[in-house]
């Protein structure tokens, strides 16, 4: 095992790279299939019922798969690779499939019978068809998500090897899934769209657990001795992690079906709205939280906390990647998420007002991306320090401030309407109510020829304000266990910088622009303008990661002065 103490940028930026490569080819493969979903099914109530049938099932991957796993298996068995006990590390392997193969399946078949309790409980403000093809939905999907619950166990295997890639690529198999249903089932209508895009989701379990399975055998090496064994000294230590970090993924996902049913009483398409938005927002999340944060959880579970001068440089490290690649990311999006919504999503039944929903919502949630990122790397640090009840903590505690921020905004900006044709473009849907904490009249949020109304934006602010609370309480435990961090590893004020560069540059070409110029010539101009400003300022602030980045292009670093 290489040292975790070494070069705290050389192993990072290797391993993140071959985790944001893999992650980029899933995610990129997510858009085409959210393009594919937004040009069937547009925001209506089948794209309200998908979302929302996907998301329940989802509870089940999200408590039980790659986030706890990442957590609670891999610490304890890198630990005993790092050790050269690959006989006990295959033991504890088998024994944690076992336990988690009758566990996914028992609940699998509960899921399957109680979708009807499930929904209803979940989203109260859907009734009729929304409610019935919910329940459709819920049940078809169900056993592929379980699936993908046990190829999170070969993802914790594969990382604890360092074999990075695989894992992460393996997701475009299942979005590769969705797609060959949707095709070959809704486009020569032999199903309906949304229902052949949930059979989709099963074949797609079935790919990307397929697709790994034949490594984790290889990496194995015949160590790996399937069993119900709860009495390992290292399955202990699994299983002594697993409820407190079960408990800390559970109230994530309980604000997630919060958010699912406070949004069920929105306007019909919020909950599709705020999908559209999702996909974009948490692709920058997954490409760099996720891929330096599951880059550098061996190493510091080997690390721990007895240096914390080697532990503050790979944070620092880990924090000024990651904030480089989503400040970017954050100034794209509010200065042209119209334009990238509208060039992906815009066509078929998504149209123009849909997509301008869509964007402003995304523009909110771009203000999250820093410490929601941020938050991924020190939570992996407390995990790997053993630590897992603090991360539960801090998730009660961003569930409880989110929810009270969202659902006032959000009931009332649901009877803000906006009209894209009519001068001033904004009315109230409901304007005799005031203000309140009561959801619009049925009959207004059911009207499916008015979806522009902007509930989801409260949504957005609640979690926004969520994202920076949660990272502030981990900033300050994970101080107090080993080493201060710095958002953006000391770096935002250089970000922040290039940032205004970006969009100075980008509000400059705009004026040598028609007005409503096409999405891809906006894109093309503006975009590539305010990409490069910001780049090129980044290096001559001497940002790290925009000096490497140039470097390739032999670009040479700027001289400290």
């Amino acid at each position: 095992m290489p040292d975790p103490g070494g070069d705290p940028s050389a192993g990072m930026r290797r391993h993140s790279a071959l985790i944001a490569a893999g992650i980029t080819l899933s995610r990129l493969s997510g858009l085409v299939r959210d393009a594919a979903l937004a040009f069937f099914l547009g925001a209506n109530v089948g794209a309200d019922a998908f979302r929302a049938a996907l998301k329940i099932p989802n509870l089940l991957q999200n408590l039980l798969g790659e986030g706890v796993l990442s957590a609670s298996f891999i610490p304890t068995y890198a630990r005993l690779l790092a050790e050269d006990r690959e006989e006990e590390a295959g033991r504890v392997a088998g024994a944690v499939l076992g336990l988690l193969t009758v566990l996914t399946g028992v609940l699998v078949l509960a899921g399957v019978a109680l979708a009807p309790l499930l929904v209803r409980a979940i989203t109260p403000g859907f009734t009729g068809e929304r409610l019935e093809l919910t329940v459709l939905l819920v049940r078809i999907m169900f056993p592929g998500v379980g699936l993908l619950v046990l190829s999170a166990w070969c993802l914790g295997v594969l990382n604890a090897h360092r074999r990075f890639f695989l894992s992460y690529v393996a997701p475009v198999l299942w979005n590769v899934g969705i797609l060959v249903s949707l095709l070959a089932l809704a486009a020569t209508t032999v199903l309906p769209p949304v229902q052949a895009a949930g059979w989709g989701v099963v074949l797609g379990g079935v790919l990307q657990l397929g697709v790994q399975l034949p490594t984790v055998r290889h990496v194995l090496r015949g160590t790996l001795r399937p069993s119900l064994d709860r009495h390992l000294p290292g399955v202990r230590t699994v299983l002594s992690a697993f409820g407190p970090i079960v408990l800390g993924r559970g109230v994530v996902q309980l604000s997630a079906l919060l958010e699912l049913a406070v949004a069920s009483l929105l306007a019909v398409g919020a909950v599709a709205v705020l999908g559209y938005a999702q996909t974009f927002y948490l692709l920058p999340i997954a490409l760099f939280g996720m891929s330096v944060a599951a880059a550098e959880l061996p190493s510091l579970s080997v690390l721990g906390a007895a240096d914390r001068d080697r532990l503050r440089d790979r944070l620092d490290a880990g924090l000024a990647r990651s904030a480089f690649f989503v400040t970017g990311a954050a100034v794209a999006y509010l200065l042209l998420g119209r334009a990238v919504v509208d060039l992906l999503f815009g066509r078929g039944a998504f149209d123009a007002a849909t997509t301008f929903q869509v964007a402003v919502v995304l523009g909110v949630y771009s203000l999250g991306l820093l410490p929601a990122t941020a938050a991924r790397l020190l939570q992996s640090l407390l995990y790997a320090l053993d630590d897992a009840r603090t991360p539960a903590t801090v998730a009660v505690v961003r569930v409880v401030v989110a929810l009270a921020v969202a659902v006032p905004l959000m009931l009332n900006l649901d009877r803000v309407v906006v009209d894209l044709t009519a001068p001033g473009g904004v009315v109230l849907a409901d304007p005799g109510a005031g203000l309140g904490l009561s959801p619009a009249p049925a009959e207004l949020r059911d009207a499916t020829e008015n979806q522009l109304r902007l509930g989801a934006v409260g949504l957005a602010l609640g979690s926004v304000a969520g994202a920076w609370l949660e990272y502030l309480l981990l900033r300050r435990a994970v101080t107090r266990r080993a080493a201060r961090p710095r958002i953006g590893g000391g770096t935002l004020p250089r970000l922040l910088l290039a940032g205004v560069a970006a969009a100075v540059t980008a509000g400059t070409v705009g004026l040598v622009l028609p007005p409503r110029p096409p999405a891809w010539l906006q894109l093309a101009t503006a975009g590539v303008a305010a990409g490069l400003a910001y780049l090129l300022t980044a290096w001559w602030l001497r940002v790290g990661e925009a000096e490497d980045l140039l470097a390739r292009a032999r670009l040479p670093r700027r001289r400290a002065r």
